[in-house]
C-alpha cells in the first residue's frame, strides 16, 4: 500500500491503523483451529457444526427457471428498483404466509440480499449523533454502518432470564432521546427464538412512544417449527412504525443467488428506493424471475423445515447427553447453549472462543461461539448428511466425540 493510500484511508475504517489490528476475528479463529486439527487428526472426520447457511442447493424448480429466463434477450437490462413481476410475488408471499393481507406492490422493494438491505437503511435514517439499538449477540451490519456514518450504538443484551428478548425498559432516558432505530432478529441468530405477538406489540408500542423506527430482520421468519410464520405487519400500527426485511437464502437455499425484499410503509420505500437508486443497478432480472417460483412455492420451505426438526430431534437428546442444557429452539436453524465449565481432568474455559477452539483441536466438532451476553455455543443443523441415516450418523458421532470429552457443567 502506498504512502498516500495509507495516510488517505477513511477514519470510520481505522484511518492510519487499518489492518493493523493483530486479534483474529472469532471465524479466522475457527479457520486456523481447523486447518490444525486437520493436520493433527487427518483421519478423523470433521463434523462442522458451525455453518450458518442451508447445506442443499436451490430446488430443481429454481433453478431450471433461472435456465429459462437468464439467455432471453429482455432479462439483459439493468433491474434498477426491481421488476413488478417480483414485487408481486412477494405481496402474494406475505399475504399466503404470514397473513397480512394489507399489502401492495408500492410496499415492497427488493434487495441484492439483506446485508445491502440493512446498510442502507442506516443511510436512510442516521445522522451523525443519532443511536441504533442492537440486540447482541446478532448480526452487526445496521449497527456498523451507524458507526460509519457518525452515529452511535446502543446494545440490548439478548439474555435468557429475558427468554432472549431485549428489555426495552433497560434504556436510560439519555439515549433514547438520541435513538432512531431499533434493530431486531426474530426468529433470532443465534438463540432460536421466535417472536410471540405480545412481543411484537411490546415493540410497536415502545417505538410510538419513543418515536423509534423499528428495523425487522426477518431472515429466518419462515423457518418455525410450531404454529404459523409471524410477521411484524400482524400488528396493528406496525407500518407506522416499521420495517421488514426477508431474504429468499435461508427459507430456499438460495444463500449465493443474493435476493431478498424489504417491506415497509409506501414512504419508507420510496426512501430505500432513493438510497437504492444511488448505489446499485438491481439484481439480475432472471434471478428475480427465479425468485418469484420460489415464492409461489412454499413446499420447498415445508420440506427444509421438516428435515431440521429433524435433525433437532436428534441433537439436541445428544447434546444433553454429553451435559450441555439444549432444548430444541422454536425457529431458525441453530441451537444456543452455555458453554462448559471445563472438563474432568482439570482444564478451565473462560469463554465460548476457548471451548470452540478446544472442541475442534479434540473432537474435530466445529461449533460457533458467542461472548456477548454470557458465553454460549451455536450448533447448526445445516451439517452435510445425504440421507436419514446419514444424520443418525453424524450425530451419533457428535455424541460419541462430545461424550469422550468428559465435560463439566
Amino acid at each position: 500500500m502506498t504512502i498516500i493510500i495509507h495516510n488517505s484511508i477513511a477514519d470510520r475504517l481505522g484511518g492510519k491503523n487499518f489492518g493493523k489490528e493483530a486479534d483474529l476475528y472469532k471465524f479466522a479463529k475457527i479457520k486456523k483451529a481447523k486447518l490444525e486439527a486437520m493436520e493433527l487428526y487427518p483421519d478423523r472426520k470433521i463434523i462442522d457444526l458451525g455453518v450458518g447457511e442451508p447445506d442443499l442447493p436451490a430446488d430443481k424448480l429454481i433453478v431450471d427457471r433461472l435456465k429459462a429466463e437468464c439467455g432471453r434477450p429482455e432479462n439483459r437490462f439493468y433491474a434498477d428498483n426491481g421488476i413488478p413481476e417480483f414485487r408481486s410475488a412477494c405481496v402474494k408471499y406475505m399475504s399466503r404466509v404470514y397473513g397480512v393481507d394489507n399489502l401492495t406492490e408500492n410496499n415492497i422493494m427488493h434487495g441484492i440480499g439483506s446485508k445491502p438491505i440493512l446498510a442502507m437503511l442506516s443511510l436512510c435514517f442516521i445522522n451523525p449523533g443519532d443511536i441504533t439499538l442492537m440486540t447482541v449477540p446478532g448480526y452487526p451490519v445496521l449497527g456498523t454502518h451507524t458507526k460509519y456514518l457518525g452515529g452511535s450504538v446502543y446494545n440490548l443484551p439478548l439474555l435468557e432470564e429475558n427468554a432472549f428478548y431485549p428489555d426495552l425498559s433497560s434504556i436510560p432516558d439519555e439515549i433514547l432521546k438520541k435513538a432512531k432505530l431499533l434493530y431486531i432478529n426474530y426468529p433470532n441468530n443465534p438463540t432460536g427464538q421466535v417472536a410471540t405477538k405480545a412481543f411484537y406489540e411490546e415493540v410497536v408500542e415502545f417505538a410510538k412512544n419513543n418515536e423509534i423506527i423499528i428495523v425487522a430482520d426477518a431472515a429466518y421468519a419462515s423457518l418455525v417449527y410450531e404454529g404459523n410464520p409471524l410477521s411484524i405487519f400482524s400488528i396493528d400500527g406496525a407500518m407506522d412504525v416499521a420495517i421488514e426485511a426477508h431474504s429468499l437464502s435461508k427459507a430456499f437455499n438460495m444463500t449465493g443467488w443474493r435476493l431478498a425484499f424489504v417491506v415497509g410503509s409506501k414512504e419508507v420505500i420510496k426512501l430505500y428506493g432513493t438510497v437504492k437508486d444511488n448505489t446499485d443497478s438491481g439484481q439480475f432480472r432472471a434471478i428475480q424471475k427465479a425468485g418469484c417460483t420460489a415464492l409461489e412455492h412454499q413446499e420447498i420451505s415445508k420440506c427444509a423445515i421438516t428435515k431440521y426438526s429433524r435433525r433437532f430431534d436428534l441433537l439436541v437428546p445428544a447434546l444433553r447427553e454429553a451435559g450441555f442444557m439444549a432444548d430444541k429452539p422454536q425457529g431458525s436453524f441453530y441451537c444456543y447453549v452455555p458453554i462448559p465449565k471445563g472438563t474432568k481432568s482439570g482444564l478451565k474455559f473462560n469463554s465460548a472462543e476457548q471451548v470452540a477452539e478446544y472442541l475442534i483441536h479434540e473432537a474435530s466438532i466445529i461449533t460457533v461461539p458467542w461472548d456477548d451476553a454470557g458465553s454460549y455455543l451455536r450448533f447448526s443443523v445445516t451439517f452435510e448428511a445425504d440421507t436419514e441415516e446419514d444424520e443418525r450418523i453424524v450425530i451419533n458421532a457428535v455424541k460419541e466425540r462430545l461424550k469422550g470429552l468428559e465435560l463439566v457443567f
